[in-house]
């Protein structure tokens, strides 16, 4: 079984003494409220997810990989792992370094304990500029940065509870019990693919090819914040499953939600996406066209590129690239620039725009963009939301 990053597949979450311990200890605890990103990233942290790190990032980490692409200690790691709060509310509540505070959701749910081992404040135009390549505001990783304090506080965190995601109880699998299963199944090589928008035909062509060379593939949809106009997560996971029941080889695949939000980091995110799944337990990884990419922030293939600036042992799992997928009409098939020599006005390929022009109208989906399943799925959707809109 492949290692999870930086040796060691870290765990964060009480036991029952723990919890007990810590409830004891709360109502004499300062609380800090966190946002959505924040509550996802308390159990990315606490189930190894984000191996190897223990908590929040301090100034060093955090410098480190804005910086460098990687931990202080040499590690790669490209995405900061922060918990921010106004320099106002540190001077406010007193919050010192070693003292122990609550983590909190807005509605006063405490869900984890951070040991702070530092308070710094930051430069946030620097850190999108390091990390997102831009500080336009219409960049939703900018917005996001804007909208959030200017002083973050480190330190290891301890998991009492999770945050509540019900809808998905049947698809929450931790690392260590995606590791458990491909063990089980006897799978020594696992592709992950990546997700946040419903499965067309272009991933499922990607996905397949993929399985000629592995034993198995994970589908990993993230289920974290995504961006407001992406589909909704229980949308999306209808259409994963209504495609898994007809279009895939059923013990040759798994699927398994990611409970981290996304960060629109393009190259960047694809090498934390990448980090992530080997500490799930996968070998190789899916990078198509403008991972994690938003509008035109990134070039088509900088998803790729950005592997060559770490050594392939560095990161331990195996990137599978694959150019833009299209269906073509001459050739009567699922193809690729690679392999297909027709030209573009052959090619069958919808904006998103278009898609949602036609599932509003209540048009279907071509069947050679998406499968009938997903289309009729995706219909009801919208027509759902414009009735909604309309009453």
């Amino acid at each position: 079984m492949i290692e999870a990053h930086g040796g060691r597949l870290i765990s964060r979450i009480a036991n029952e003494s723990e919890q007990e311990r810590w409830r004891a200890e709360l109502p004499n605890l300062k609380r800090v409220t966190m946002n959505r990103r924040e509550l996802s990233d308390v159990e990315m942290i606490a189930t190894g997810a984000m191996s190897p790190l223990e908590g929040f990032m301090g100034r060093r980490d955090y410098e480190h990989v804005c910086e460098h692409g990687r931990l202080a200690n040499g590690i790669p790691w490209t995405i900061p792992i922060t918990l921010a709060v106004t320099s106002e509310i540190v001077a406010a509540e007193q919050i010192e370094i070693g003292e122990n505070v609550a983590l909190q959701d807005s509605e006063g749910t405490v869900f984890a304990v951070l040991e702070i081992s530092d308070i710094y404040k930051v430069d946030k135009d620097h850190e999108a500029q390091s990390v997102l390549k831009t500080t336009d505001a219409a960049h939703p990783g900018v917005a996001y940065l804007q909208s959030t304090g200017d002083t973050y506080l480190g330190g290891k965190i301890t998991m009492l509870q999770r945050p509540t995601q019900d809808r998905f109880e049947d698809f929450r699998l931790d690392p260590r019990e995606t590791r458990f299963l491909f063990k089980e199944k006897g799978w020594d090589t696992i592709a992950a693919f990546q997700t946040r928008n419903p499965i067309h035909r272009a991933h499922e062509y990607l996905q397949k090819c993929a399985l000629e060379l592995v034993d198995a593939l994970l589908i990993h949809p993230i289920m974290g914040e995504t961006k407001s106009d992406d589909i909704p997560p229980d949308v999306r996971l209808e259409c994963y499953n209504a495609l898994l029941k007809g279009y895939y080889q059923a013990d040759r695949v798994a699927m398994s939600i990611l409970p981290a939000a996304m960060r629109y980091a393009g190259p960047r995110e694809a090498i934390f996406h990448a980090i992530i799944r080997k500490n799930y337990g996968c070998t190789h990884f899916i990078v198509g066209r403008d991972h994690a990419g938003v509008g035109g922030y990134y070039g088509t293939y900088d998803a790729h590129n950005i592997f060559k600036e770490f050594e392939a042992l560095e990161i331990g799992i195996t990137p599978l690239f694959f150019d833009h997928a299209f269906y073509c009409n001459t050739c009567n098939n699922m193809a690729s620039q690679k392999t297909c020599p027709h030209g573009s006005d052959q090619h069958v390929f919808l904006s998103g725009t278009k898609i949602r022009e036609m599932l509003s109208n209540g048009e279907s989906l071509p069947p050679e963009f998406t499968r009938p399943e997903v289309s009729e799925i995706l219909q009801r959707h919208y027509s759902n939301e414009t009735a909604t809109v309309s009453s």
